[in-house]
C-alpha cells in the first residue's frame, strides 16, 4: 500500500510538531518488540489521519486493539495536541528493507539493524512516512550484553543492556536508524568550534571480525573524514546539524551507504578484504564526503515531496566526487568519468529517462518515485551539477548553496526554493538554465567535422555547454586548449587546424562525443600518451559508447586496449577502463568471439602484473583472474595469492572453466561474511549442468537474502557460459517475475538486476519474447521498471550489433 501524492498532501496540512519517544528490544530472535510515543499537533480538531506499520503483530494502541489493516493505524476524531502509544511485536527481514537481522558466518555473532528508506521506515516502527512530515527522535534500544547500539542521536548513557540516545533535532522518517552488534568502534574527536565544548564525538565502526581490516584502513577512513568536514564546515554557513558523527560498515544494506542523521551507514562490501584497489579507494573516498553532504543537503534541508530527491541526490553525488577528491588530495573526476557517468548516458537512453526534476504529479505514489532513485537523478543530476559550476562559477553556485541551506533549516524546500537562491547570488538566468537542463530528457551530442583542416564543433540538442577543447600532436602533446561556449551556432576553431582536436577534454559538461575521422584515428595510435588521466578517462568512456552505438566493434576496443593500456601508469585509468573493456566485450561480443577477445585481455594483464605501483598490478591481477583461459596458470596464481579478493577472483574463474576443485578449501580458508557470498557466486559459476540447474532454481526460490541473490546471479550467468545457460535463460525472466511478484521494493530492483546479462547483442527472439512476456504479467512498480531498462539495452545491444541468422 504505497502512500500517494495526494494523501501527503492532505496529511502534511494537517500533522505537525511530531515528536517520537521509542524504545526497541532486539533481544529475541524471532521477532523484536516496539514501544512508540508519538505526540503531534493536528490543525483540525476532529479530523482523522493514520500512521503507518507494515506487518506488525499484537499491535495495542493506548492500551486497546488497534484499528490496524496491517500497514496503517487510523486515528480518529484527533485534539489540537496528541499523544499515541503503540506496542507491538515486528518480524526482522534479511532483504534490507526494515529490522534487518545478519548472522556473521566468521564468528556467528548477530548484527540488527533498523534500514529505512522511502516506505521503509513503517517497517521498523510507527510514523508519519513522508519527507515533510519531520520528527524529533528519543530512542533507547534493549541489545544482548555484548552488543554496542549506535543511533540518530548522541548516545547519553547505559542502564544494564538499555542503550538511551538524546533527542534528535527534527528530521524526516525515511532516514531513522540504529544498528545492535558487537561492532569494533575506533573513535576520536574532531576540533569543531560551534560544537559544545569546542569538539564533536566521531567514530568508525564495523562487525568484529573485521577488525583486522578496519584499522588497517582507519588512517586513511579517518583522514579522509576530517579533511571533508573541514571543507562542508567551512564551505557551508549554517552549522553541522547534529551532535556527533559516526560511521558504520553494516551488513546487509541496499544501498552503497545511506545518510542516516548523525550515524551514517555503508555497506559493508566497503571494508575490502586485502588492500583496496585505485577504483575501489576512489568509491569510498567519494561516497564518505558523499554521504557527509547529505547531513546539509537532505538531512537539515529535505524535499518536500519525492519529485525533488535529485535535490539530495544530484547535490551529494556532485560533492562526493569534488570534495572527497579534495580531502584524498587526488582528482576523483577520473574515476567518475570511467564508470559513474557512463551510468548516466545508458539510462538516458532507455524509454524510462525521465527529467532530473520531475513534476511531482508524475509521481502520484512513493513506488513510483522509488523507481527515479536512478542514474538519472545521482550521476546524471551530478554531471548536470558539474556543468553548472563551470557555467555559473564556483564561488556564485556556493553562495547560492549557502542562501538555500539558511532559508530552511530543518525544514523542507523545493527546486523552485534552490533555483531562487541561486538566482540571487548570480546575474545569470539560472531558471532559463534550469529548464533546458533539469526539466529535459536525453543528452546533446558534441560532433566534430573538418573544413578543410578548421575543426568544427556542432551541439545536437538543446543546451548550451561550456568546456575546453584541447588540441594534441600526433605524439599526445597538448598543443592549444581553449574554454568555449558551444550553443546553437557551429563553432570552428581555425586556431586548431590540423590537430587532433577533443571537446569537452576536462569532462565538465554531459554531452557524447562524436569524434571526426582524423582525431579517432590519431587518439586510437597515442591514446595513451595523453598526459591527462582524466582526457584519457574521458576517452576510453567515449570508445566503449561507440561500441553501444554501433560505431565500433567490441574486438577493436580490445584491440586498443592492447595497443594503449599497457603503458598507462595510472591506476585509475588502468583499473576503470580495463574494467570498461571487459564489461563491453562480455556484453556485445558473441559467443563464437568471447575466447579470444578474453585471451587477449589476459595477455594485457599479463604484461603488466609485474608492476613497480601495487595499484596498477593489483588491477591487472583481477583483470587476469577474470579472463584467463589457462587453468594451470590460475591455479599457479592462486597458489601464489595473498589478497583474498583477488583468490575468489581466481576461484570463481576455475568454476566458469569447468574446476570446481578449489571452491571448498577457499571457504574454510575464508569464514566471513564476503567469503559467504563469494563462495556461493563460485558454486553458482560450477560449468556443469547440474550445478546450473540447482543455482537456477534456487535464484527464483525466495530463500535467498538480497546478497545472496545477487551473488547467486552473476555466478549463474558466467562469463563465457552462454551455450551451458541457454536451457535457463529463456525462463529466467517469468521465474524471476513471480518471485519480484512477492518481494519488496529493493528485492524487486535487485530480482531484475538477476536477469541474464550477456550476450546482450547475441540475445536470442526466444529470450527476448519471454522478457517481454513477463513485462506484460503485471509486475510491481519497482520491478517493471528493471525489467524493462533490460529489455532496452537487450534492444539497443542488438540494434548496434545485429545477431546472426
Amino acid at each position: 500500500m504505497s502512500l500517494t501524492l495526494q494523501e501527503a498532501r492532505i496529511r502534511a496540512e494537517l500533522i505537525s510538531e511530531i515528536d517520537t519517544v521509542a524504545h526497541f528490544d532486539v533481544t529475541a530472535l524471532d521477532r523484536y518488540r516496539l514501544d512508540v510515543t508519538i505526540s503531534f499537533s493536528c490543525t483540525t480538531p476532529g479530523a482523522s489521519s493514520f500512521l503507518e506499520l507494515v506487518a506488525a503483530e499484537d499491535v495495542i494502541v493506548d492500551g486497546a486493539p488497534a484499528s490496524y489493516d496491517g500497514h496503517r493505524i487510523l486515528l480518529s476524531d484527533l485534539s489540537a495536541r496528541n499523544q499515541v502509544r503503540i506496542r507491538a511485536t515486528m518480524p526482522y527481514v534479511t532483504d534490507g528493507d526494515g529490522m534487518t537481522a545478519v548472522t556473521d558466518p566468521a564468528d556467528g555473532e548477530r548484527y540488527v539493524s533498523a534500514y529505512t528508506a522511502m516506505d521503509i521506515a513503517q517497517k521498523v516502527l510507527p510514523c508519519f512516512d513522508q519527507p515533510d512530515l519531520k520528527s524529533t527522535f528519543t530512542v533507547s534500544v534493549t541489545a544482548p550484553s555484548s552488543a554496542t547500539v549506535l543511533a540518530n542521536g548522541r548516545f547519553d548513557h547505559r542502564e544494564e543492556d538499555t542503550w538511551f540516545f538524546r533527542a534528535t533535532p527534527a528530521f524526516s522518517s525515511y532516514i531513522f536508524f540504529f544498528c545492535t552488534g558487537p561492532f569494533v568502534s575506533i573513535e576520536w574527536d574532531e576540533p569543531y568550534a560551534l560544537a559544545a565544548g569546542g569538539s564533536l564525538p566521531f567514530g568508525w565502526h564495523a562487525r568484529a571480525s573485521q577488525e583486522p581490516q578496519l584499522r588497517r584502513e582507519i588512517d586513511r577512513l579517518r583522514a579522509i573524514t576530517s579533511a571533508a568536514f573541514a571543507y562542508y564546515t567551512s564551505a557551508f554557513e549554517e552549522p553541522y546539524p547534529f551532535e556527533d558523527y559516526q560511521q558504520v560498515f553494516t551488513p546487509g544494506l541496499n544501498w552503497g551507504a545511506m545518510e542516516f542523521p548523525g550515524c551514517v551507514s555503508f555497506r559493508d562490501e566497503y571494508l575490502t578484504p586485502g588492500e583496496p584497489t585505485a577504483v575501489e579507494q576512489a568509491g569510498m573516498n567519494s561516497v564518505i564526503a558523499h554521504e557527509m553532504a547529505h547531513m546539509w543537503f537532505g538531512d537539515l534541508v529535505t524535499f518536500r515531496w519525492w519529485e525533488d530527491s535529485w535535490l539530495n541526490e544530484s547535490f551529494a553525488d556532485y560533492m562526493g566526487y569534488e570534495v572527497g577528491g579534495r580531502a584524498s588530495g587526488t582528482s576523483l573526476w577520473t574515476a567518475a568519468a570511467l564508470g559513474r557517468k557512463p551510468t548516466a548516458y545508458r539510462a538516458d537512453a532507455r524509454r524510462s529517462t525521465h527529467p532530473i526534476a520531475e513534476d511531482a504529479e508524475n509521481l502520484p505514489d512513493v513506488d513510483t518515485a522509488f523507481s527515479n532513485f536512478d542514474m538519472i537523478t545521482y550521476a546524471k543530476g551530478n554531471a548536470v551539477l558539474r556543468q553548472l559550476v563551470t557555467w555559473l562559477g564556483e564561488e556564485d553556485f556556493l553562495r547560492g548553496v549557502n542562501r538555500h541551506l539558511s532559508a530552511h533549516p530543518f525544514g523542507n524546500a523545493s527546486l523552485a526554493d534552490f533555483l531562487g537562491a541561486l538566482d540571487s547570488a548570480t546575474d545569470r538566468d539560472v531558471r532559463g538554465w534550469a529548464d533546458l537542463w533539469l526539466r529535459t530528457t536525453g543528452f546533446d551530442t558534441i560532433s566534430v567535422t573538418r573544413d578543410d583542416e578548421v575543426p568544427v564543433l556542432t551541439r545536437i540538442g538543446s543546451r548550451p555547454h561550456r568546456f575546453h577543447v584541447t588540441g594534441f600532436g600526433e605524439d599526445g602533446s597538448v598543443v592549444r586548449e581553449e574554454l568555449v561556449d558551444l550553443a546553437d551556432e557551429p563553432m570552428h576553431l581555425p586556431a586548431f587546424a590540423g590537430l587532433i582536436v577533443v571537446p569537452n577534454s576536462a569532462d565538465e559538461t554531459y554531452a557524447e562525443l562524436h569524434l571526426d575521422a582524423e582525431s579517432r584515428a590519431g587518439l586510437d595510435g597515442m591514446l595513451g600518451a595523453i598526459a591527462s588521466p582524466l582526457t584519457r578517462a574521458l576517452l576510453w568512456s567515449t570508445a566503449v559508447a561507440e561500441v553501444e552505438r554501433g560505431a565500433r566493434t567490441a574486438a577493436s576496443l580490445v584491440t586498443l586496449a592492447g595497443s594503449q593500456l599497457a603503458g598507462d601508469t595510472d591506476p585509475t585509468v588502468f583499473e576503470g577502463a580495463s574494467g570498461a573493456v571487459l564489461r563491453t566485450a562480455i556484453t556485445h561480443s558473441r559467443p563464437d568471439e568471447l575466447s579470444a577477445v578474453l585471451e587477449k585481455l589476459a595477455a594485457l594483464a599479463d604484461t603488466v602484473v609485474a608492476s613497480a605501483d601495487p595499484l596498477r598490478e593489483a588491477a591487472a591481477a583481477r583483470l587476469f583472474a577474470r579472463t584467463a583461459v589457462d587453468t594451470a596458470a590460475l591455479h599457479d596464481r592462486l597458489e601464489r595469492a595473498e589478497d583474498q579478493a583477488l583468490r575468489w577472483l581466481l576461484v570463481t574463474r576455475l568454476a566458469e572453466l569447468g574446476d570446481a576443485s578449489a571452491i571448498e578449501a577457499e571457504a574454510v580458508r575464508d569464514n566471513t561474511t564476503s567469503g559467504a557470498h563469494a563462495a556461493l557466486r563460485a558454486r553458482a559459476a560450477v560449468a556443469d549442468a547440474s550445478a546450473k540447474a540447482t543455482w537456477s532454481q534456487r535464484l527464483v526460490s525466495g530463500e535467498l537474502t538480497n546478497r545472496e541473490l545477487s551473488s547467486a546471479a552473476v555466478g549463474l550467468w558466467g562469463t563465457g557460459q552462454a551455450d551451458l545457460v541457454a536451457p535457463w535463460i529463456v525462463h529466467a525472466p517469468q521465474e524471476l517475475a513471480a518471485l519480484a511478484q512477492r518481494s519488496g521494493q529493493a528485492m524487486g530492483k535487485l530480482i531484475a538486476a538477476a536477469l541474464p546479462f550477456y550476450p546482450l547483442a547475441d540475445s536470442g527472439e526466444e529470450f527476448v519474447a519471454a522478457l517481454r512476456a513477463s513485462i506484460d504479467t503485471g509486475l510491481p512498480t519497482v520491478a517493471a521498471r528493471g525489467f524493462n531498462d533490460h529489455l532496452d539495452d537487450v534492444e539497443r545491444a542488438r540494434a548496434a550489433h545485429p545477431p546472426r541468422r
